[in-house]
């Protein structure tokens, strides 16, 4: 026992011995569990509509202000043409299009079935699929409003006899993703997750496995400027990223049967460009921990927070405001988007140049800041 308690105790004298564990072990915790307690929400809120009114009646704009005071959508414009509709859904400005036909009140009168068409965003299936819920109760109560309505005027005026009831008969179809089958919405993002976690781990490593060796010295004293030597480590791991992309694509093409809707050469592109901010972030944290351990600690604690704070699970707009702002640092937010839509809606450069660039910047930054951290270390 007492040999034990001898172990004990020098586990944790070195443990401790660097400030920055204590860090690391008691205060990262309690910082995200305040962050995941605000963000991490499975409500599914602030979803975009947009309208296309055709009959721009009474009735039609009675059923709009009915959707939009539910309290779950914002109003995300409207649309005009089948053009307007395939632009707010591939460019991600709406998740559902609620479409009123012409003639939408005459059939109410009439007491004839009205059909409603929506058209929701299937490559969000989880959010697709909770919005059309929403809106099929929304339609149901307005239907028994206007068959309420309607059954006091005839009692009214007819006492009891009169014109058939209106009928509300709502149609949906889902773009992208028509079965809503799960693992298209899910495939993708462990696409982006792996290339994360793989990448970010093995360079993590690299400096801090230099170091523990005692071969670091022997590096600074070579030529080899500090760039350089940062850009040949991230080489290698840049290979095995694309290999494990062009894997996983071959699996979720030949087993799962994802579309591949879009340019393969610009998902690979994409994969590059994000592959440098992920090995960035690896050498940044080889460069401020002194042992393995600390390095993967570190990298465990980025991780998980890129990972929620993506929008994989959680809808970034039912976070805290404060909480959004933190993801646009965030380049997995940036990549899932990419991956999503070129898988699912074939989109090409010109619909992604926002998200190309964003991670561009930051995999500049994170390689700059990598780079000066290096120099201070060694220096």
């Amino acid at each position: 026992m007492g040999r034990i308690l001898h172990i004990a105790r020098k586990e944790f004298i070195q443990t401790f011995r660097d400030r920055r564990m204590f860090g690391i072990i008691f205060i990262a915790p309690i910082i995200q569990l305040f962050l995941f307690g605000y963000a991490v929400t499975t409500d599914v809120t602030n979803l975009n509509l947009a309208v296309m009114d055709q009959d721009h009646s009474a009735a039609s704009r009675s059923l709009s202000d009915a959707v939009f005071q539910s309290g779950y959508f914002v109003q995300a414009g409207s649309a005009d043409s089948e053009r307007d509709i395939e632009a707010a859904l591939v460019h991600g400005l709406a998740d559902v299009v609620l479409v009123i036909p012409p003639d939408f009140a005459k059939h109410l009168d009439r007491g004839e079935t009205s059909v409603i068409q929506l058209l929701v965003d299937g490559a969000e299936s989880n959010s697709g699929t909770v919005a059309a819920g929403y809106l099929g109760k929304i339609m149901a109560a307005f239907a028994q409003g206007l068959i309420g309505e309607r059954m006091v005027q005839i009692s009214v005026k007819t006492g009891g006899a009169g014109r058939p009831l209106p009928i509300v008969n709502p149609q949906t179809r889902f773009r992208y993703n028509p079965d809503l089958k799960s693992s298209f919405y899910m495939v993708p993002a462990v696409l982006a997750m792996i290339l994360m976690i793989i990448t970010m781990l093995l360079t993590s490593l690299a400096i801090t496995r230099e170091r523990e060796i005692g071969t670091i010295e022997q590096l600074v004293v070579t030529p080899i400027k500090p760039w350089q030597l940062l850009a040949g480590k991230m080489l290698p791991f840049t290979v095995i990223g694309l290999v494990d992309v062009t894997l996983i694509l071959m699996v979720a093409a030949g087993h799962f049967h994802l579309p591949m809707a879009g340019s393969m050469p610009l998902l690979y592109l994409a994969a590059l460009i994000f592959l440098g901010t992920t090995l960035g972030l690896g050498l940044l944290i080889s460069t401020i921990s002194h042992t393995q351990q600390q390095a993967i600690f570190v990298s465990l604690m980025i991780m998980m927070p890129a990972i929620l704070l993506s929008g994989f699970m959680f809808p970034i707009a039912n976070m805290p405001e404060a909480i959004q702002w933190l993801t646009y640092a965030n380049p997995l937010r940036y990549f899932l988007v990419i991956v999503r839509d070129v898988i699912l809606k074939g989109n090409d450069f010109m619909i992604l140049a926002p998200q190309f660039g964003a991670l561009l910047i930051l995999g500049v930054l994170v390689f700059g800041l990598a780079v000066a951290r290096f120099h201070k270390t060694v220096g």
